[in-house]
């Protein structure tokens, strides 16, 4: 095998990154988004195990709407990608130009043992440049396809050491093969096939042999006239180990995906569920079809399933002559079997330079052989240098694939999935309402339509369109499992509908029944656990929404968003204590589950013990770190540390709650709050005019205000004004009336504030210190008369002339932000938990303000 240079290496290494540097500048993208952007095997924080254990999508093998792709260690480089540049794209599309170029260099060695050294370099450059590449390339979980084909490769070059000098065996590069075989497979499924094409070289090329020399041995060895000579049994023995490591990793291959096939529709693979010969002929006919995209890559789209290509129904179909042509070509060609590597453009590469090379021979095709393969060098440089800019983001790759191809119902929905998640939900409409014109029984387009017209707060056509998705579905038979027939995803359509009719508090009952229908047809759809679990909260039905999660958790124990539901079921159901085991078990899965910090740390605070406040107080400062932006949680930080009497630090926390967000009722009042406790009542002031300007009826903003302007400011206009403005939005507030009375008092109004305290007893007879005042103003009147003196207004009064004794506390008991865990989603992409809020914003136990009382008067 001939040596490839340095110069050779550089060559192809510049010519890809020249064909592929602008990728790093696209996005995740189709496929991307399930395999990097959703999948938690990617995280740190998800055992390393799971990588085994999982498909190439994060879903248990075990479970039946797994995909069955088995590809750890494409998902381990990817892990490693996430370990060093977490999402960031750009790092992911260096890796994948990085190993395309290592397979272009792995291919050139491959050339050299097939054709001269410039026609090997010739098809190796052809390789690096070829448009059709873009898909592997570019989309990055085509990096499987990458991964796979270089481990293909080198397997393919240890076994061509498997024979020695004396033509002996060489079992150290046997034993090399099957192990990279194995490597190549957990990288992609297509690797195993390498073993054929081992076994293929062995016969044909490590042997020499023909297929009339083969033919001819074997009726020799039949009639008996000869046994099997030497150089054929070693050929025998080498293949029967290649096999049989065949059988060995196809036999685990069956026990990693727990003998189950992965679900399709009709949807993904019309020809699949089609009968004889429409399958086969189909089947057939896309070999032609890749062939012709390969001899001419113009025409390049992302998606071909669907409508795509119609199905080949009959014999009399003239795309039938296309699959006699390629397969009358195929059997003359030398690389036919090459045609199952990455992918079929290897083998036509060789093809290509091998006709090169025969027209370069002719002296006067000599230069125009030169001049077309610059000119297919180029042409195919420049078309796969603009192919990437398709990837750059979802609506480019799908808008240029409706250009090449309209009758696909799939891409007129992705274009309109790229569109919603721009929020652009007229547009999206449009898309998703031509898909189900181009297929009206896709199931899925019909949801997308629903989930859209929803989005526009136009439910009654949300309904209908989810209805009509739902009489797509086939007609449950209680006990029938439906898990061959219908796709996961479809079944979404109960739950959407569910979700969009509960909305109507008399349609509870008929949401729970869709849930339940979609549990009948497949008893293992935790979505539809979840989702009725919030129903049941709703309903007022805690026992029964802790069975649902439970049963969700029986499917999926490491969710920790469920063991999250499951907490706040517990705090539905008063049981504190478990609902903080749950939060906690929720954060022994995910330390940054930011739901279960705040909540969590908000049950600790509420329950008033100080054991728990610096663990609280570790939460709320980790949720802060995870949503630095979130006024709630500097807020909570503020009230631990007010209940810790750490006044500068709460102080410190409420102006963050109040910069993140103003107006923030809640911080504003217990800052001003805090302020009145640490004798600052003048501080207090400002604050409460921010209060009140951003919440005019702020009640206890104004009771605090009125007594910080009667007590220390003594502006008893300004504090009369205060409770006034409280008793016309609400004049059964006994406080506010007796705060009034007081004022009545200080202004030296003894009967219109005795008629105000009348009125207040009887507001709340049960008030004793409501009476006694009462009494304290009718023997201040009575003292006046018997002293002769006129009962009338005067200005003021001595401070010396009466005592002062608190009024009740003033409790904080606002309520303001909600801790929100995401609601079962519309059916596209990624796993869901209830949507439920518990935190309340807890109250300073020393947190009051002062209001002026009446006690004993010295005359």
């Amino acid at each position: 095998m001939a040596v490839v240079s340095w110069k050779e290496i550089c060559l192809l290494t510049g010519l890809v990154v020249g064909c592929y540097w602008n990728s790093l500048f696209c996005g995740f993208v189709f496929d991307d988004v399930s395999a990097i952007l959703d999948n938690k095997d990617l995280r740190p924080t998800t055992p390393l195990q799971n990588l085994f254990l999982n498909d190439f999508w994060g879903t248990p093998m075990s479970e039946e709407r797994s995909h069955k792709s088995y590809r750890p260690l494409t998902v381990l480089t990817f892990r490693l990608n996430y370990l060093f540049s977490e999402l960031s794209s750009s790092s992911y599309h260096l890796l994948n130009v990085v190993l395309h170029a290592v397979v272009c260099v792995l291919f050139l060695h491959f050339c050299r043992l097939l054709l001269d050294r410039r026609t090997s370099l010739i098809a190796a450059l052809l390789f690096a440049v070829h448009p059709i590449h873009t898909e592997a390339v570019t989309g990055v979980v085509g990096r499987a396809e990458l991964l796979s084909s270089i481990f293909l490769l080198a397997a393919f070059l240890a076994y061509t050491k498997s024979k020695g000098t004396d033509h002996s065996i060489v079992w150290t590069p046997i034993i090399s093969t099957v192990f990279l075989v194995a490597v190549a497979t957990l990288c992609k499924e297509q690797g195993i096939t390498v073993i054929g094409i081992c076994c293929i070289y062995e016969v044909f090329v490590a042997q020499g042999f023909t297929l009339p020399m083969l033919t001819y041995t074997l009726l020799q060895v039949l009639r008996g006239k000869d046994g099997f000579p030497y150089a054929v049994l070693q050929t025998l023995l080498k293949l029967i180990v290649l096999i049989i490591s065949t059988l060995l990793l196809v036999i685990v291959r069956v026990q990693v995906i727990q003998s189950q096939l992965p679900v399709f529709t009709r949807f993904d693979n019309p020809a699949a569920i089609s009968s004889t010969p429409t399958r086969q002929l189909t089947f057939n006919y896309l070999l032609p079809v890749n062939a012709w995209l390969l001899l001419n890559p113009s025409e390049l789209c992302c998606d071909w399933t669907m409508g795509t290509i119609p199905l080949v129904e009959t014999l009399l179909d003239p795309r039938n002559l296309a699959t006699v042509v390629f397969y009358g070509m195929l059997i003359q060609i030398f690389s036919l079997f090459l045609l199952v590597l990455y992918v079929p453009s290897m083998g036509f590469c060789v093809l290509v330079a091998h006709g090169f090379k025969l027209l370069s021979q002719r002296g006067g095709l000599k230069k125009m052989s030169w001049l077309l393969m610059g000119f297919l060098l180029t042409t195919h440089a420049v078309k796969t240098f603009n192919r990437n800019w398709d990837w750059e983001s979802e609506y480019t790759l799908f808008t240029s694939a409706l250009k090449v191809n309209r009758n696909n119902a799939k891409l007129w929905n992705n274009v309109g999935h790229a569109l919603e998640n721009q929020n652009s939900y007229e547009r999206a409409l449009r898309y998703f309402l031509q898909a189900t014109r181009v297929q009206s029984d896709d199931i899925g387009a019909h949801m997308n339509v629903g989930r859209t017209y929803k989005n526009l707060n136009r439910s009654r056509e949300a309904e209908e369109a989810y209805i009509i998705a739902k009489s797509l579905m086939p007609q449950i038979i209680p006990g029938k499992k439906y898990a061959t027939r219908v796709a996961p995803n479809h079944l979404n359509v109960y739950i959407n509908l569910a979700n969009l009719i509960r909305a109507n508090d008399s349609r509870l009952e008929e949401a729970d029944q869709l849930y339940r229908q979609a549990i009948s047809m497949r008893p293992d759809f935790k979505q539809a656990y979840i989702s009725r679990g919030e129903l049941l909260l709703k309903m007022n039905k805690p026992s029964e929404a802790k069975d649902a999660y439970l049963r969700a958790l029986e499917l999926d124990h490491t969710n920790a968003d469920l063991w999250y539901n499951l907490a706040i079921v517990n705090i539905e159901m008063k049981d504190p204590s478990e609902a903080l085991r749950n939060f906690n078990r929720a954060l022994d899965l995910n330390p940054q589950h930011k739901l279960a910090l705040f909540n969590s740390a908000l049950l600790m605070q509420e329950s008033g013990e100080a054991k728990f406040r610096p663990e609280a107080n570790r939460r709320f400062l980790t949720y802060v770190k995870e949503e630095p932006d979130d006024a709630n949680g500097y807020f909570n930080l503020g009230m631990l540390a007010m209940d810790a009497n750490e006044n500068e630090e709460a102080e410190r926390w409420m102006r963050e709650a109040i910069r993140l967000q103003p107006g923030f009722r809640s911080a504003l009042f217990n800052l001003a709050l805090l302020f009145s406790q640490s004798r600052r009542e003048l501080d207090a002031l400002p604050v409460l005019e921010e209060l009140l300007r951003y919440h005019p009826e702020h009640v206890k903003g104004l009771i605090l205000k009125g007594d910080i302007l009667m007590n220390h400011r003594k502006d008893t206009r300004g504090a009369k004004a205060c409770f006034e403005r409280i008793l016309n939005m609400d004049p059964s507030n006994v406080q506010a009336k007796h705060n009034l009375c007081v004022v009545y008092f200080e202004e030296r109004e003894l009967q219109r504030a005795e008629h105000c305290l009348v009125e207040t007893l009887a507001m709340a007879p049960q008030e004793e210190y409501i009476r006694r005042h009462l009494a304290i103003v009718r023997n201040k009147m009575a003292a006046i008369s018997a002293a002769g003196q006129p009962i009338a207004p005067t200005e003021g009064g001595s401070a010396s002339d009466k005592q002062q004794e608190q009024q009740p506390q003033v409790k904080q008991e606002e309520e303001e932000g909600q801790g929100v865990a995401s609601g079962a989603g519309e059916g596209a992409r990624k796993e869901n938990n209830l949507r439920k809020s518990s935190p309340k914003e807890s109250v300073s136990s020393q947190g009051h303000g002062q209001s002026k009382k009446l006690d004993a008067l010295i005359m």
